[in-house]
């Protein structure tokens, strides 16, 4: 613990209004989730809210969160099929609904045929108690990460997804988290295990019912993920909460022997919003991170990632792309750490950005630590505005000059939509960003 944490308050201090009223519910019938419970409760009391001054959250101020009361939903509303309709997806194998964080089996389907688990916490302990054991807290490390341990110490339940040795799924798994209510906080948990040679495409998606003004609330999610040897996972993660909300996430991917992680996350709602993504590879793994932030008016979203070549013969590939339009701030910071002996690592790492005007912001910063010799790394970053030319010539072509605008910025960030192979899902979402690059001015 640095100094300077050592000088702040401790993190229950800190939140103040935050955290007011939110104790721990009754002991769980579970040891191992006690136990993490109460890990991250006693590394809470040493733990202080990051700052300006923190490194990592220099370009993130949290201090419109800590002018805010939050508290647990104990009670979410009843919905019913038709009020999450807009963000049904017909091409999804199952859905698994949670409602202000709480569990809904009502609008939840049962897993496909062929032994895949998608299920809530409490199902899951009863036939799989070994595997979440085992498994459950084992990738996300609490360390100085507040948000991770707040996650861990209030963990009530969690999204469990398991698909077992050689079994591909054809149709996407769907877990929907849905905010309901002005001042809720919520810790979605996911795990999800991928036994060896196994295949399935993940969509972890979270929605607002609606986008009132006053809908302020707090989602502080954790997502831990697990390949096993020579699985594949299309990991597709989308943001789209209400523009008053604040999104604090973590992820965590563990790529064993020669499997295959992709991931695209999309970022478009929330007020404020950061997502943490780390990736371990195992021996001749590969993963694919890509991603895309379209923000406008005040809105802040901060990506972080770290992609860890642990052991040898690892490839990865990142492509990450912001549009700032308004005044939004848009942040990257991206990490790529080839560990000693990991020889014959092939990585490249991009930073796309585009600004639609003269006030909003984008920081970027991609990263190289490198500690073998016989590697294949790359990295860039650009930021720039529309060109001028591609605009005169649309125009030429009929265009307006809105809509020249338009069908560039759309074809920005087409490129990382495009990549999500949910026919469903991708309409929506380009149906959002053509919505929302109309309305820049």
């Amino acid at each position: 613990m640095s100094s300077t944490t050592a000088l702040r308050p401790p993190v229950v201090d800190h939140l103040g209004t935050l955290l007011a009223g939110q104790q721990p519910r009754a002991p769980s019938p579970w040891a191992h989730v006690n136990a993490l419970r109460e890990q991250a409760h006693t590394a809470l009391g040493a733990l202080a809210m990051p700052t300006l001054r923190d490194e990592a959250w220099r370009f993130t101020d949290l201090a419109p969160l800590h002018r805010l009361t939050f508290q647990p939903v104990l009670a979410a509303p009843r919905l019913q099929p038709a009020d999450i309709a807009p963000f049904a997806l017909d091409d999804a194998a199952c859905r698994l609904v949670f409602v202000d964080g709480v569990y809904a089996p009502q609008l939840s389907s049962p897993a496909p045929e062929g032994g895949v688990v998608v299920t809530d916490l409490p199902t899951a302990m009863a036939t799989h108690a070994a595997a979440l054991e085992a498994q459950l807290g084992a990738r996300q490390m609490l360390g100085d990460n507040v948000f991770a341990a707040l996650n861990t110490a209030f963990l009530q339940d969690l999204a469990v997804v398991m698909v077992p040795r050689h079994v591909a799924l054809a149709a996407p798994v769907h877990l929907l988290f849905v905010a309901t209510q002005a001042g809720a906080l919520s810790h979605p948990r996911c795990l999800v295990l991928a036994e060896a040679g196994s295949r399935v495409t993940l969509i972890e998606d979270y929605v607002a019912l609606q986008d009132a003004a006053n809908l302020a609330y707090l989602v502080n999610a954790v997502t831990e993920i697990v390949l096993a040897e020579q699985a594949q996972l299309m990991h597709v993660r989308v943001q789209r909460d209400g523009r008053h909300a604040f999104h604090i996430a973590n992820c965590a991917v563990s790529v064993g022997r020669s499997a295959n992680y992709q991931s695209v996350s999309v970022a478009m709602g929330a007020q404020l919003s950061r997502y943490h993504l780390s990736v371990v590879l195992g021996e001749g793994a590969e993963c694919a991170v890509d991603g895309l932030a379209l923000l406008a008016g005040s809105q802040l979203a901060a990506t972080h990632s770290c992609i860890d070549h642990a052991q040898p013969h690892g490839t990865s590939r990142q492509l990450h792309k912001c549009i700032a339009g308004e005044s939004a701030h848009a942040v990257f910071n991206g990490k790529v750490i080839v560990r000693p002996g990991a020889q014959r690592t092939d990585s490249a790492q991009s930073s796309r950005n585009l600004l639609l005007s003269s006030r909003a912001q984008v920081d970027t910063q991609p990263q190289l630590e490198i500690f073998a010799d016989d590697v294949k790394c790359t990295h860039g970053a650009t930021i720039g505005q529309l060109d001028a030319e591609e605009v005169f010539y649309l125009q030429s072509r009929g265009l307006s000059g809105s809509a020249a605008r338009q069908l560039l910025t759309y074809a920005f960030g087409a490129e990382i939509i495009e990549r999500i192979p949910v026919p469903s899902l991708k309409h929506q979402l380009q149906q959002r960003m053509l919505d929302q690059t109309g309305n820049q001015p």
